[in-house]
């Protein structure tokens, strides 16, 4: 998949990467492709959550060692 934007928040716990996600979306045209980097395990569930409240459809969401990938498409 190719990003519109890509947001590195390793290292950050909730509700940090929520919220720079939030704001990295706002800066998005409808349709476009947010990519989430995150450490922090809880990040998953979160941006399911998030997802669901907000109307921003979570396209994939991966583990690549240490590293969680969360894909959001603006709604």
């Amino acid at each position: 998949m190719q990003a519109d934007k890509e947001l590195d928040t390793s290292g950050l716990n909730c509700p940090l990467p929520i919220l720079k996600a939030k704001k990295a979306l706002a800066e998005l045209n409808s349709g476009q492709l947010l990519k989430v980097i995150a450490t922090d395990p809880s990040s998953s569930r979160d941006f399911q959550a998030f997802a669901r409240q907000t109307g921003h459809e979570l396209v994939a969401q991966e583990s690549l060692g240490d590293k969680l990938v969360h894909w959001l498409r603006r709604r």
